[in-house]
Order: C-alpha cells, then structure tokens, then sequence
C-alpha cells in the first residue's frame, strides 16, 4: 500500500513538546490553542472538557486531544495519579484534512496499544532520565508516537464517513495518497478511478460513500489547504498556482474566490493581521 501519511506530513507539519512527567495531585486546567496527548501511567484522574462527559480514568491509558479543547484534569484528594503531557500541534490551524477528520477526544486503554509499546517503553525511560539532550529526545519520541497512533486510527475504522473511512479502504487510499501526493496533477475522475482499481463509477459512489464528498470537492478542498499552507510560507501567488494544479494566477484566485471567500493576497493579509493580534 502506498504511504497514507507522506503527503500529509509534507504539507502539514507535526510537532510535539513534553512538558510534564511525573506524580499528577490536585486539578489542572489545559486551554492553549493546540492539541494534546496525555498518557495516563496510573490514575485514577477525572477529565472533564465541554467536548465529552466526565471520564474517570483508572487504568494505564492514552487521551488525544488532535484539536484545541479546553479541558481539565483532576485527581481526587489523597490520589496521586502519574502522568506524561504533551502538547501537539497536527496542523488542524492551517486545514490539515487528517487533523480535522480525527474525533475531538480519543482515550483508549494502553493495553490496546500493543504495537506502541517499544516507543512508549522508550519514551517513559527517557523522560525517566536526566541526560543531556532529555527535552529533544522525549519531544522526538512524543513525535512518533503521533505518528505511529496515526496509523492506528486510519486502520481502525473509526467512523463510518471521513477521511479516516476513506484511507482505511485499500483502493480509496491509493487515490487519496495520490492526490494528496500530487495535487498539481490534472486528475480526472477516470484518473483517480484507475489509482484505485475501480470502474468511473463504482470509484465515484465508493469515494462519497466513505469520505462524505466526491472525488472533485476533495480535490479542491485539498488544493485549497496546500494553497494556504504555501501562502504563509511566503510562496508567490504564481509558485502556488503551479503547485497545486492551478494554470496561472488568475485561475487560482477565482478558485479562491469560490473556496475561501476572497483573493489569496487578501487571505494572507488577513492571516498576518489574525497573527499580529494574537501574538500582542
């Protein structure tokens, strides 16, 4: 099977940084505008969050926050419960269809995480350990457990429609990968059908069956996300264009127009003012 998470990764970034490790008494609140990923060593703690009910946590397990949710962890008086804290960053800001795809809590139990045990063996070693290089390592580490969950999900069959749905079938994914890995490809329908073994229209049935959208708005939403991602990265208007499939400025602009609500330099205008703000 073809890699399902490299054009992803090309375009979105993924980055994690430990910032605890250790005995968890008391309450906590965590509000930053990024994700989390919590690993519960040994409770029991109570999460609570406006995006789930009140969850009480005794057994060894891992709680992913893929998207900015407050949420607030606490540990009964007299508990003192062990926990590894990250925060994560999948790109969901900037679009990252896989960030957006992702439910806004997981917890699952680390006993049904067998193929994470190496790195998770690892990881509590090091954060452990005060040598040199600890914070790279564990943040390095915390890194490819994301990544390696990530695989998890997508072969788990989490919901029945999105992206998830779409790159757990073997065929789907094969002409996801390939838009994902292309999108300056002029693909066709009969293109990507042929990317997934299928004829025209039992590709195109399947396609919006599992992903909730045809094969066309996928594309361009893709199109569109690569576009932004580029423009903050402070590409030309006409270096994007040609990135993404575009024929020139103009053609990108009014697909802009349609996708985004303005031009693209009127966008990234906005963005850098959003930026400004937030950062004063």
């Amino acid at each position: 099977m073809a890699d399902r998470l490299a054009g992803l990764l090309r375009h979105y970034s993924l980055s994690a940084r430990v910032f605890h490790s250790g005995a968890f008494c008391g309450q906590h609140h965590y509000a930053a505008p990024h994700g989390y990923i919590h690993l519960v060593r040994r409770g029991p703690i109570t999460a609570r969050s406006p995006v789930h009910e009140d969850l009480l946590v005794t057994e060894p397990s891992l709680l992913f926050y893929p998207r900015v949710a407050s949420h607030r962890f606490v540990a009964a008086p007299g508990d003192t419960a062990e926990l590894l804290c990250a925060e994560v960053d999948l790109g969901a800001s900037t679009g990252n269809p896989l960030a957006m795809a992702l439910p806004s809590m997981l917890l699952i139990p680390l006993a049904d995480l067998p193929g994470l045990g190496p790195t998770l063996e690892l990881l509590f070693a090091e954060a452990e350990r005060d040598q040199c290089g600890r914070q790279a390592a564990i943040d390095r580490l915390c890194e490819l457990l994301l990544i390696q969950l990530l695989r998890y999900l997508m072969d788990g069959r989490l919901g029945a429609t999105g992206l998830l749905a779409g790159l757990a079938d073997p065929k789907l994914a094969r002409a996801i990968t390939a838009m994902h890995d292309a999108p300056q490809t002029a693909w066709s329908l009969e293109a990507l059908a042929a990317q997934a073994g299928m004829s025209r229209a039992r590709f195109a049935a399947a396609f919006k069956d599992a992903v909730g959208v045809t094969p066309g708005d996928y594309l361009a939403d893709w199109r569109m996300n690569v576009s932004c991602t580029l423009l903050k990265q402070g590409r030309p208007v006409a270096v994007v264009a040609d990135r993404v499939g575009y024929g020139s400025p103009n053609a990108l602009a009014r697909a802009f127009r349609v996708r985004m609500g303005c031009a693209p330099r009127d966008w990234l205008a906005q963005q850098r003012g959003d930026a400004s703000l937030s950062g004063s």
